[in-house]
């Protein structure tokens, strides 16, 4: 019997897990409406909020070409100068960002 609860509660956990990354909650929302409008052509944006709910610490991720040729320094500044009025809000702000891999025809 706890086997089948339990695996009832870890699968509905689960679930919850995937519908987090559907539905954003409203700061989240907020940050990558902002990101979305300073990085237009990025592949990937991400926003997470990673305090429990309460919007004290993100973690957002981006795919950008905007990227290209910057050192990793330079491109947590730009997404740090966009949020700028943000991050006052905030703990913490953890970001990762990245530059699309090409796909290119010519090399297969």
């Amino acid at each position: 019997m706890f086997r089948r609860i339990y695996g009832r509660l870890n699968l509905m956990s689960r679930w919850r897990g995937l519908s987090d990354n559907l539905t954003l909650t409203e700061g989240e929302q907020k940050l990558k409406g902002i990101l979305e409008a300073r990085f237009p052509k990025a592949t990937l944006i991400q926003v997470q909020d990673i305090s429990g709910g309460c919007g004290a610490m993100y973690q957002v991720n981006i795919e950008s070409d905007d990227f290209a040729g910057k050192r990793t320094l330079q491109q947590h500044r730009m997404v740090t100068q966009v949020l700028a009025e943000e991050v006052k809000q905030m703990h913490g702000l953890r970001i990762s960002t990245s530059v699309p891999e090409k796909n290119d025809a010519s090399t297969r």
